[in-house]
């Protein structure tokens, strides 16, 4: 897609939302993961083919997929790159390239249950964008900034939103 039709479409869903806020408010389609084999785990969703994680050998796994935290990494970076991109349609910039890299740091010892003091949870997330395109670098900077201010991933990320568990036992 163009980013003239990406510019249309998100002018046609934001007058409809204009319109009818009502319309901005969706329940998210929910992501299953189902075990596998080992620590190898499908996850099924509403369009593509299944999505497969599994974890190092040093954890159990055998390395035959990325491991979740990966993907959740790669979510944020596909998730900041989708949304510069949206925004530079709407501004009418074109961008020439675009990078998104997201970095963390964990501790093994939280998987583990070693230390219960020190969480499972990535730590020091750091995102690096790479952009060029044909506007001034100060607009490009303001362009990132906001995106990243914008991303529903990174949004979520950074605004922990209340998480519950409901078990089910057969």
């Amino acid at each position: 897609m163009t980013s003239s039709a990406v510019r249309e479409a998100m002018e046609r869903t934001s007058a409809a939302i204009t319109a009818d806020p009502g319309k901005a408010r969706a329940k998210n389609v929910p992501a299953m993961a189902r075990l596998i084999e080992g620590l190898k785990c499908e996850i099924s969703g509403p369009q593509a083919g299944p999505l497969l994680t599994d974890m190092p050998p040093a954890m159990g796994g055998s390395a035959a997929a990325p491991n979740p935290a990966w993907l959740l990494r790669g979510a944020l970076a596909s998730c900041a790159a989708t949304v510069i991109a949206m925004r530079a349609a709407k501004l009418g910039i074109t961008l020439n390239a675009l990078e998104v890299t997201v970095e963390s740091e964990s501790d093994a010892r939280g998987l583990l249950g070693l230390d219960d003091s020190i969480s499972a949870g990535l730590g020091a997330v750091r995102t690096r964008v790479r952009i060029a395109g044909d506007a001034k670098a100060d607009d490009l900077r303001e362009l990132v900034a906001w995106a990243d201010a914008h991303s529903p991933v990174g949004c979520t990320l950074r605004n922990t939103p209340a998480c519950t568990l409901e078990i089910e036992v057969d």
